[in-house]
């Protein structure tokens, strides 16, 4: 019996990330399938090129306009932002607040069939709609102004945080749970004591997201009448005042970035 020679240098082997779909014949088929789709989709949709042309030099008169941009207007700017800030808050406050218990009844290992089920009916309507169709909505119901942006981001928040807390409390350590149980703890004593302190850290987490989240889409609802600094917006483009309009669009810019370094100052420190 022969044996390999010492001094043989065995060939060296690369590590391959194995695809996703291992059949190759699947893996391009689905590549054709795409690539059909795309050919027809822009084939088939009603673009109006001769008025895409058109549109192009008001573009640039738009923009032209709207540099540099006035800030002469600083307390219409800043009563828009405050009302913004004001409907922000509140309506993460109350979404929070709501989406707690439609969390729970939202979990299926703390919560019966039945409340499981209307929980999650609950979550899948509020995150089932656009916040703007949302707000188009409450302002048919309660007319112009922040209570519809607010009822709209609270439904909006519901949804949202909602689900994702859901799913944390489904995936808590059950021997805390348990062990609170065998104590003889009743149901609201085990959620104080043995769910909550588990998931606090992912809901302050999730607040403060929901908070700059809202503060953005409180721009956007103001566009359709629901309050904030996008009504502002939406004058000053409808008076062509296009650079009181794109001293707006900076200042929200500037707010959100401003938002995003505190809120990921606030989720560092919390994690």
């Amino acid at each position: 019996m022969t044996r390999p020679d010492a001094g043989a240098v065995t060939p060296s082997r690369t590590w391959r990330k194995p695809p996703f779909i291992a059949n190759p014949w699947l893996r391009y088929g689905l590549w054709l399938v795409v690539v059909v789709y795309l050919i027809w989709a822009l084939g088939t949709l009603p673009f109006n090129w001769e008025r895409i042309s058109e549109g192009l030099p008001r573009a640039a008169r738009i923009f032209g306009g709207g540099f540099p941009p006035s800030f002469e207007r600083g307390g219409l700017l800043l009563t828009g932002f405050k009302e913004s800030f004001q409907i922000a808050i509140l309506a993460t406050l109350l979404g929070v607040a709501l989406s707690i218990p439609f969390a729970v009844m939202a979990a299926r290992n703390v919560a019966p069939l039945p409340v499981y089920l209307f929980g999650r009916a609950v979550i899948i309507v509020s995150r089932s709609f656009h916040p703007v169709i949302v707000a188009i909505l409450f302002v048919a119901a309660v007319g112009f102004g922040p209570l519809a942006g607010i009822l709209t981001l609270t439904l909006y928040s519901i949804g949202f945080v909602g689900k994702l807390l859901a799913e944390e409390i489904e995936e808590i350590d059950w021997g805390q749970v348990e062990a609170m149980r065998a104590t003889g703890a009743g149901y609201m004593a085990t959620l104080f004591y043995a769910v909550f302190p588990q998931i606090l850290p992912r809901q302050v987490g999730l607040s403060m997201y929901q908070l700059d989240s809202n503060l953005r889409a409180s721009a956007v609802v103001g566009i359709v009448g629901a309050g904030g600094i996008g009504g502002t917006l939406m004058n000053a483009f409808g008076r062509y005042d296009y650079d009181f309009a794109f001293a707006i669009l900076l200042t929200i810019i500037a707010v959100i970035l401003v938002s995003e370094g505190i809120s990921g100052w606030v989720r560092k420190k919390i994690w």
